[in-house]
């Protein structure tokens, strides 16, 4: 793409400038905190925005309440629609029952307990919550209907100027937190990306504002649809979606986002969903903060090692020429700044979230074991096989009383990384006939 082809921004900075003054007052400053954690990992200072501290626990009420606050008295009185996976409608209750502005907000069935049960809090008898299908595209389908049939006003998720100008604040509030109260620098800012809303207003300002700063975006890896768009050149529907990190799993990004990233020309990583649970978990364990897998997007591409302070990591370049200028690789002395946004977790989500997270680090594995029908096969199979460090946590075997042998699902966390290949020799000198079951299958889903 030649400097003339370079698409022209849809906000400036001066727009997110006059959106924090409109939002003071309004949304919480969060705090900025140093994680001694990801420090020690990345080498330079890494500071949190904590957005999971927000009223909501996101960013997604700075552009919610930004929009509708400019809504002019008639469609005040007409209401608002929303589509969201949670974070967003949680935004659009606090705005509807701050301005007194009646909602109707659509989300998919699959939306968390936890996240539904904040949206009718924070709403209150302003908001009406309608659970419809399985993705946030059904939802959007639906809140879009009911917005050409009710007149109401949709309230887009990130597909606007005013949101982006909204969600653009948290990078604005961040670096003028970390020089004036800590007296550092910031090289690199690592946004978590859904549809693109955070990227184009924070992305916007830095470039205006801060372009020696260099900005990454990072997606789930099984949603990569600002990759994919800033590939094609315009926004691509993924048919594929791993909808785990739902608060950024997005199969479309919107057009205006997308303009608004070709124009800042971030890098980008993707983020294995495994790596995600792990975070999650060292987050919480560690560092006492309480994320969604959304919120600990952008943290666990610093964890993996993936974003580094000298730019010699493995992102991806994808965008115009202003990404190319040498001063967009960032000072490597200077810090890093993570926004950790949200923290709408549920816990009864955590049983997967350790699950997916051993899964990825290399410490559990399902294997199919063919047992003989006869005294003293699983007692073979413990001496023989299983070593001394590790433990067996699924055994799901039936007797067939006409068959000589028969399969037992088996389970086997191991006590490090390093025991899966001494355990793999000692299944192959057992003679025993022993099959792994690959992540990759389709029946893993069903372990997972």
């Amino acid at each position: 793409m030649s400097a003339t082809d370079t698409p022209q921004p849809v906000l400036a900075a001066e727009d997110v400038e006059s959106a924090a003054a409109r939002l003071d007052g309004i949304v919480r400053r969060t705090p900025v905190h140093l994680s001694e954690r990801l420090s020690a990992i990345a080498g330079v200072p890494v500071w949190l925005k904590r957005e999971d501290l927000q009223v909501v626990r996101s960013y997604k009420l700075r552009g919610a309440y930004l929009f509708m606050d400019s809504l002019d008295g008639p469609s005040r009185t007409a209401g608002v629609v929303a589509a969201s996976a949670g974070n967003h409608a949680q935004g659009v209750a606090y705005a509807c029952q701050a301005l007194g502005i009646d909602g109707r907000i659509y989300v998919p069935g699959t939306t968390p307990r936890q996240k539904r049960d904040r949206i009718t809090t924070l709403g209150g008898d302003r908001v009406e919550l309608i659970l419809i299908g399985d993705t946030f595209d059904d939802a959007a389908e639906a809140a879009a209907d009911d917005a050409r049939r009710t007149g109401a006003t949709m309230v887009p998720p990130f597909d606007h100027p005013q949101i982006m100008a909204g969600q653009g604040t948290v990078a604005l509030e961040a670096l003028i937190d970390i020089r004036e109260n800590h007296g550092q620098d910031i090289s690199t800012v690592v946004l978590p990306v859904g549809g693109g809303g955070l990227l184009g207003g924070c992305g916007t300002w830095l470039r205006e504002r801060e372009p020696s700063v260099r900005v990454v975006a990072v997606e789930p890896a099984g949603a990569v649809s600002m990759a994919a768009a800033l590939r094609h050149g315009g926004p691509v529907t993924l048919h594929d979606l791993d909808r785990f990190v739902d608060g950024a799993a997005v199969r479309r990004v919107g057009a205006e986002t997308l303009r608004a990233a070709q124009a800042i020309g971030p890098d980008l990583v993707a983020v294995d969903e495994g790596a995600v649970c792990t975070e999650m978990l060292a987050l919480y364990q560690t560092d006492g903060i309480i994320a969604e897998p959304a919120g600990a997007l952008a943290a666990a591409a610093v964890a993996t090692g993936l974003v580094r302070p000298d730019g010699a990591d493995e992102a991806e370049a994808i965008g115009t020429e202003a990404h190319d200028a040498p001063s967009a690789q960032g000072d490597s002395g200077d810090g890093i700044l993570v926004v950790v946004s949200g923290g709408n977790n549920d816990v009864s989500r955590y049983n997967e979230v350790v699950e997916r997270s051993l899964v990825h680090e290399g410490l559990k594995h399902y294997f199919l074991v063919t047992f003989a029908q006869e005294p003293g096969a699983l007692r073979r199979f413990l001496d023989q096989v299983l070593g001394q460090d590790d433990d067996i946590v699924l055994f799901d075997y039936i007797k067939r009383n006409n068959r000589e042998e028969g399969p037992a699902l088996v389970g086997i966390e191991l006590g490090a990384k390093e025991n899966f290949e001494p355990l793999l020799s000692r299944m192959a000198a057992s003679n025993m006939q022993i099959e792994r079951i690959d992540p990759d299958d389709p029946i893993y889903r069903y372990l997972t």
